[in-house]
C-alpha cells in the first residue's frame, strides 16, 4: 500500500470523525482524465479535496514545498509534482499532460495561490490550456471551512463536487478577446455556485 492511500485513509478517518461532508460524489467521472479545480483558502485544501473524491488525485505544487525537508519527501511521494509560480512552467505543463493521457486525475487551485480575503480569485488561464490540448473535462469542487479547521471547523467543512464542465459545452461568444480568459471566467463562475 502506497503512502498515498495510508495518509489518505487516515485523513479520512479523521475527518469523519471532525464531521466532514462531501455532496455530489455521483458527479465524479469514474474513470478517464479529470482535471479537477478547487478554490483555495488554506493548507487543509488539498488533503480535504483529494479525501473527498473517489480517486486518486495528482496535484500540481509549488516548487517550494519540494525542498523542504520534511515536507518535501511528503509530496514527492504524495503523487505532486512541482509547479515554478510566475512563470511559464514547460515541465509543469508536460507533467499535467502526462497525468491527463495516462487516464488520471490532475488537482489544480487556479488561483494560482491561497485567498486571504477568502472570496475567489481570478484564475489562470493555464487549466484552460490544459483543458484544450487533453480534451479532459474539468470538474470544480468547492472546498469550504478549511480556514480554521482544527479549532473552528469540526461539523463544519467538507467539500461540494459539481458536474463535469467539457470544453465543447463552452461557446464564446463573437467579438471575445481573450477566448482562454473568458473560458476560465465560466469556470470559476460554475465553481463559485456551488
Amino acid at each position: 500500500m502506497s503512502l498515498y492511500h495510508v495518509a489518505r485513509g487516515l485523513f479520512r478517518f479523521q475527518f469523519k470523525i471532525m464531521g466532514w461532508k462531501v455532496q455530489g460524489a455521483e458527479n465524479f467521472p469514474a474513470d478517464g482524465p479529470v482535471i479537477m479545480i478547487s478554490n483555495h483558502v488554506s493548507l487543509w485544501d488539498p488533503i480535504v479535496a483529494g479525501c473527498s473524491v473517489p480517486r486518486d488525485v495528482s496535484y500540481m505544487a509549488k516548487d517550494e514545498l519540494f525542498s523542504a525537508p520534511v515536507l518535501g519527501f511528503l509530496v514527492r511521494n504524495l503523487k505532486t509534482f512541482p509547479v515554478k509560480r510566475g512563470q511559464g512552467d514547460m515541465s509543469a505543463i508536460r507533467n499535467s499532460l502526462n497525468v491527463l493521457k495516462e487516464g488520471r486525475v490532475l488537482g489544480m487551485f487556479p488561483e494560482g495561490t491561497r485567498s486571504k480575503s477568502g472570496e475567489l480569485q481570478k484564475a489562470l488561464p493555464g487549466m484552460v490550456l490544459l483543458m484544450e490540448k487533453s480534451k479532459a473535462p474539468i470538474l470544480p469542487v468547492k472546498i469550504y471551512g478549511t480556514k480554521d479547521l482544527l479549532t473552528k471547523g469540526w461539523g463544519k467543512f467538507g467539500a461540494i463536487i459539481g458536474s463535469p464542465i467539457k470544453i465543447e459545452d463552452l461557446k464564446v461568444p463573437a467579438g471575445v478577446e481573450n477566448r482562454r480568459e473568458w473560458i476560465a471566467e465560466q469556470i470559476m463562475d460554475a465553481l463559485n455556485k456551488l
